[in-house]
């Protein structure tokens, strides 16, 4: 077993993971960033890039490349309640640069990202390279114990970061105290194909008999996904693919000539919905931040701008630090005070929305609209404020760090 060092070591390549390592090599850290894959190719993974995220691109300069890269947009948020049309939020009412949610795969965001952190010398992506433990003296956190092609290596570092996911190496090996919420809806996610003159327009959400189905426009397909109560996927399977397929096209008509495309179960990805969130965010030499932090219900699509913003949080408070090779244990916390407050009150209201799914999946047959809301979405400027909710976040951060390799 062989050993590195690094000043930084990110164990985890998601969306946290890379933004981190781009914003402390930008600052002249020597970090290295840890993915246990050989790529970023993976399928429904959260790629909702909303505005709160694109702003930091801006204050980055490099919101133009990113803008170029292949996506969709999305202005304003419909819904249809059982045969009611709803509108939730308008983007466009925001007073940015971005008034809108930029739907980009996950795989080419993080291609785009590491391309440009890949131009600082600091930065190192280290593939097929999978954190399988902490390192430690005196109970003091001092690297990572890595799983390689080639074999164990050890990653010796000032400071650990966990970027590693809901499912967290590193945070159940530093034996973190998580506090769960109870979760009642799974979500199953399947592509079906989209037309260039498709009738399913502008809607990404539609309830009826007793169940939610989720579009999202990816261009030439649609990203679908049914909701179903939490652990009923083997009840699902049972019942059949062909029941399943007509459920699809139960809940939108439109879709009846396509739902044949799903032949195999192989085509449908589970997502076990989880909301939980660490009590303590860090050990000495170590800080977990993202989803290894705080897991998100899929509810809103914010789960990576909220990792984003997790991101420039910690390289805001501790890139100089780290840089002048100064102890960031007692630095620590304070990326959970400040982060902590966004993570709770955004689970609070993705709790709210799931009591209300509750309700839905006890109805049966044809839905109306509760009278709640019909009567909240007739409020003046709600769907502004929807918007800035979600398209922002509750705190939103901005780019306090200095790039130190420009001129």
């Amino acid at each position: 077993m062989g050993s590195v060092r690094a000043t930084c070591c990110i164990v985890g390549g998601g969306p946290a993971g890379v933004m981190l390592g781009y914003l402390l090599a930008r600052a002249g850290v020597a970090v290295a960033v840890l993915e246990k894959h050989k790529d970023f190719f993976r399928d429904f993974r959260g790629d909702t890039v909303h505005p709160s995220t694109m702003q930091l691109m801006k204050e980055l300069g490099i919101l133009e490349g990113f803008l170029r890269q292949p996506h969709q947009r999305i202005d304003h948020v419909r819904a249809v309640f059982g045969d009611e049309a709803f509108e939730m939020a308008s983007l466009g009412s925001l007073k940015i640069d971005t008034p809108f949610i930029a739907l980009m795969p996950q795989w080419d965001f993080l291609n785009f990202l590491t391309a440009k952190a890949k131009a600082y010398p600091e930065f190192h992506l280290l593939t097929e390279h999978e954190g399988i433990d902490l390192m430690g003296k005196r109970g003091r956190i001092q690297g990572v114990v890595v799983r390689t092609p080639d074999g164990e290596t050890q990653i010796e570092a000032d400071l650990v970061i966990a970027c590693d996911g809901r499912h967290s190496v590193m945070r159940e090996k530093a034996e973190l105290p998580l506090k769960e919420h109870g979760v009642p809806i799974d979500v199953l996610w399947f592509h079906i194909s989209r037309w260039e003159d498709d009738p399913v327009k502008d809607v990404m959400g539609r309830v009826n008999y007793g169940k939610l189905l989720i579009l999202i426009d990816r261009g030439d397909y649609f990203q679908a996904g049914l909701l179903i109560q939490k652990d009923s996927f083997p009840r699902v399977q049972r019942e059949g693919l062909d029941a399943f397929r007509k459920s699809i096209a139960q809940m939108e008509p439109a879709l009846g000539d396509r739902v044949d495309e799903i032949q195999s179960w192989d085509q449908v990805k589970l997502l076990s919905v989880q909301i939980n969130r660490l009590l303590e965010w860090s050990r000495p030499g170590l800080l977990c931040i993202g989803d290894a932090a705080h897991a998100m219900s899929p509810v809103f699509g914010v789960g990576i701008n909220l990792a984003i913003q997790d991101a420039v949080a910690t390289a805001n408070a501790l890139a100089g630090a780290l840089d002048r090779k100064e102890g960031t244990d007692a630095l620590l916390a304070r990326v959970q005070r400040r982060r902590e407050f966004p993570a709770k009150g955004t689970q609070a209201m993705q709790v709210m929305v799931h009591k209300g799914l509750s309700w839905v999946f006890r109805q049966h047959g044809p839905m109306r609209a509760p009278l709640l809301l019909k009567m909240a979405t007739r409020i003046p400027g709600f769907q502004g404020r929807v918007a800035r909710t979600v398209g922002m976040g509750l705190r939103p951060e901005h780019i306090q760090t200095a790039d130190v390799h420009k001129n």
